[in-house]
């Protein structure tokens, strides 16, 4: 309350660094504290492969690490509106925002700190969307797949029957110091119709082309055929097992959508997706696209919800809760409309609808009255009717 003492008057400028100072160290600190938690939830998933797999914990930091950014990326919309409807809740609550009307500042002069960072927000959520989590998404998935190669590799130890996946377990009897392999037994189940088990006197691991296999020598190849139950048996000099978890070893690994550019998803190569997902990654790109503007709209949200209406001694908790409960329905709005936009393409412009239109409706309930005390010169300028 220093800087708002009645004794003098406080320039806006000041009072504006003031209000910025506090929202954006709150921003920095509740978007870190809730990234941090959802890591450490989502991180979970990758537990076991330091646990049961022996991979270090360096290793493990860097795979989960190049998810941050997506994660920044869809809360910040949320962490702007929370801190701004709580910081300026708090000037409320300790008379400040009262002081700052007497000393003769607006709505628009109040909310003047607010849309500052909320441009800054969207301005951040902008280079995320459009470069920074596509990239680090990229990295995740490349990543994912070499650790993957390697752990298929570091898994195949000497006397140990070793489960690569639920439905293939390898065998080896003994493993050379130069990585040649004695005494291998390989039961593979991950094609529905037979039941595999091969015997081999020696073989190697190789990774051709990023994809793990082991080169057997010398061995026979039992197939029980689930159809006909007939056993077939085939003696070989050589034959390549895969160690791939799916049921068709080598089959092309489209990207995920999360990995592709603006210009990718709107402009697939051909042969590149399937036809059926052309109508989601132009839903992808609209959303990378359009998503930013909700920082500028759940930010209007709070700002209707603080600046308008009468003052109460004691507080208010009826506009905050309707401020939440709109922010939560647009949400929840936003991930039906994406969904029945991937469905119908022609329904994507509500995208940008669902994006734009709550902060073009809190404009006019905020500063609506403020433009009609305008004189009627300014207001013919501006286009206000």
């Amino acid at each position: 309350m220093r800087l708002l003492s009645p004794s003098r008057v406080v320039p806006a400028s000041r009072i504006d660094r003031y209000i910025l100072r506090q929202l954006a160290l709150a921003l920095v600190a509740v978007t870190g504290g809730l990234v941090a938690l959802i890591w450490l939830t989502q991180s979970l998933r990758f537990v076991e492969l330091v646990v049961n797999r022996g991979l270090s914990f360096r290793v493990f930091v860097q795979l989960t690490s190049l998810l941050i950014p997506n994660f920044v990326a869809v809360i910040l919309p949320i962490t702007t509106f929370v801190v701004i409807q709580f910081i300026y809740q708090r000037l409320a609550g300790d008379r400040e925002l009262t002081v700052m009307r007497a000393a003769g500042l607006s709505p628009a002069g109040l909310a003047r700190p607010a849309l500052v960072l909320a441009l800054l927000a969207m301005a951040a959520a902008y280079a995320l969307n459009l470069w920074i989590v596509p990239a680090s998404f990229g990295a995740f998935r490349e990543f994912q797949f070499e650790i993957r190669n390697r752990v298929a590799a570091f898994l195949l130890q000497e006397g140990v029957f070793t489960p690569v996946s639920d439905d293939l377990t390898v065998y080896v009897r003994v493993r050379e110091r130069d990585g040649t392999l004695r005494g291998i037994l390989v039961d593979d189940a991950r094609n529905k119709n037979s039941h595999a088990t091969i015997l081999a006197e020696s073989g190697r691991l190789i990774a051709d082309s990023g994809t793990p296999r082991v080169l057997l020598v010398n061995g026979s190849r039992q197939e029980l055929d689930h159809q006909t139950g007939r056993l077939n048996v085939l003696t070989f000099a050589e034959n390549t097992v895969d160690l791939t978890q799916g049921d068709k070893p080598g089959e092309q690994r489209f990207r995920d959508p999360t990995e592709m550019s603006i210009s990718e998803l709107l402009h697939p190569a051909p042969g590149s997706v399937f036809e059926r997902d052309i109508g989601k990654l132009r839903v992808e790109a609209h959303r990378r696209l359009s998503s930013p503007l909700t920082c500028l709209s759940f930010t209007m949200i709070a700002l209707v919800s603080v600046l308008m209406g009468t003052f109460r001694r004691h507080g208010g908790l009826l506009r905050p809760f309707l401020a939440i409960m709109t922010v939560v329905a647009l949400v929840a709005l936003g991930l039906a409309v994406a969904n029945l936009a991937a469905r119908e393409p022609a329904l994507i412009p509500l995208i940008w609808v669902h994006a734009v239109a709550p902060t073009l409706v809190c404009v006019w309930v905020l500063f609506g009255p403020q433009l009609h005390l305008m004189p009627a010169g300014l207001q013919a300028r501006l286009g206000v009717t």
